[in-house]
């Protein structure tokens, strides 16, 4: 059985789709670009701030669900510019230790949603 879970912090979901979706002990979330929900406005300002709103979207999500970055078992990210791995990356690690990191890809696309310049997803246990 699945159980829906959205969060008000972060952006309302833009199709057919819910921000995250509890199986088990599994919470799949949907992948997160860089649209401030506070604001209504999406931050264009840089690769750093980019990344930085996608992963307080995602947090946001966790913290619906009662979990946090140290739940995270998967990740991936979608770049339009693999010359911004470095940048995207330095921001991520910031957010998990190296002993619990998740298993993750990095994968370049030739375009994401509304233009944005990175999107991520998760897979998250309790």
């Amino acid at each position: 059985m699945k159980k829906i879970i959205n969060s008000d912090k972060a952006p309302a979901p833009i199709g057919p789709y819910n921000h995250s979706v509890m199986v088990g002990d599994l919470l799949f979330i949907s992948g997160q670009i860089p649209f401030n929900q506070a604001t209504e406005t999406l931050v264009t300002t840089g690769i750093e701030d980019e990344t930085k709103q996608v992963l307080f979207n995602l947090e946001a999500i966790l913290a619906a669900s009662n979990m946090t970055f140290e739940n995270v078992v998967k990740a991936t990210i979608f770049l339009t510019d693999m010359n911004d791995f470095s940048k995207v990356n330095e921001i991520y690690g910031s957010y998990f230790t190296a002993a619990t990191a998740p298993a993750r890809e990095c994968i370049q696309v030739v375009k994401l949603p509304r233009g944005v310049n990175v999107e991520i997803s998760m897979i998250a246990s309790k």
